[in-house]
């Protein structure tokens, strides 16, 4: 109960002192965007580490993969490793704040992630001019990737895939949710919140999250200014959903305890209003939010390597046939349940 007592205490000598959450964006533009062997070095001058999976021979695509929340490039370590070996050149890097990128566990802000995806994709396709290049986004690289593709300014790319984008926007919490993490971001900013004591699940590969929990590049206590911020994308990217063309793939599990239905299942209806035929979405029932890195993954990285080597009407799996049979009408059942 003292404990209660002075967090409400340190809560309304907080409020009166009027603290905002803060972004930390980029600084000047006064370099020369390259890359190196391991450095990504954009505009200002940051040095964001930078990995690669290339083929033996010449690649026949290019896979660019942003990594999610409190993660870092390392997520694609497997999946490159297999797409490189059926001729897909993969690239990934730190994004700023995560991993061992400069200001670690801050927020750069939407337009700053959505800036550098800009700046390496040009890069890449300088390199790579005659091949396709594709985006790969988990979680929240894949908002990143939806509110980047939304802008005028963003290069062209053959296609975009996006596992279990970031879709949490705020008119889809409940209200007491929204109002602490208000609450919270404008008093507390700088408060660090671990999320222990929280049972969710985010992969059904329990080797896997250990070693994660032992990686000491994965953030593991987050600034609630940096929650604040990961949710405005969200809201930028579920807003976006009519604005998003061109050759798309989504997956899902329907086990994923992170970002729920309720959200996936109302971006979808709007994305799919529009140029569907070019829209494939896929389901995975035995799927998690770590759908790259489950016990299933495989089964994943074989549907997004058929995707992008000949656009089959039916992936391997079957999950793109089992999304549209749970679309065709589940979807506004879903939401009443959730709600």
């Amino acid at each position: 109960m003292k404990t209660l007592y002075s967090i409400i205490s340190v809560l309304l000598v907080s409020s009166l002192t009027a603290c905002m959450p803060m972004t930390y964006p980029p600084g000047a533009k006064n370099n020369v965007a390259r890359l190196s062997e391991n450095i990504f070095m954009t505009e200002d001058g940051a040095n964001l580490p930078f990995r690669h999976w290339l083929p033996k021979t010449d690649p026949h695509a290019v896979l660019i993969a942003l990594h999610g929340f409190n993660d870092y490039s390392r997520f694609f370590q497997q999946p490159g490793e297999y797409f490189s070996k059926l001729g897909i050149a993969c690239f990934a890097y730190d994004q700023r704040g995560f991993g061992a990128a400069p200001k670690r566990g801050l927020w750069a802000g939407g337009a700053a992630y959505a800036h550098d995806l800009n700046t390496l994709v040009r890069l890449v396709k300088q390199r790579y001019p005659d091949r396709p290049v594709y985006l790969l986004g988990e979680s929240m690289g894949g908002a990143i990737i939806i509110t980047a593709m939304s802008q005028a300014t963003m290069p062209a790319v053959d296609g975009i895939i996006l596992i279990a984008p970031a879709l949490w926007a705020r008119p889809t919490m409940p209200w007491y949710q929204t109002s602490l993490l208000w609450t919270l971001a404008h008093s507390l900013p700088w408060l660090t919140l671990t999320g222990e004591g929280v049972e969710v699940m985010p992969s059904d590969n329990i080797e896997m999250l250990r070693a994660l929990s032992r990686d000491p590049w994965v953030i593991k206590a987050t600034r609630v200014e940096t929650i604040y911020g990961l949710t405005d994308l969200m809201d930028e990217a579920f807003n976006s959903a009519t604005l998003l063309h061109g050759n798309t793939l989504m997956l899902y599990g329907e086990k994923d305890e992170i970002i729920p239905k309720k959200p996936t299942y109302a971006f979808l209806q709007k994305f799919l209003a529009t140029d569907a035929t070019e829209k494939t979405v896929a389901f995975y029932p035995q799927g998690y939010h770590m759908l790259l890195r489950d016990l299933q993954a495989p089964t994943a990285w074989k549907d997004i390597a058929a995707w992008i080597n000949n656009k089959p009407e039916k992936l391997p799996s079957g999950a793109d046939n089992r999304a549209r049979q749970l679309l065709a009408g589940l979807i506004p059942q879903m939401s009443k349940e959730e709600d």
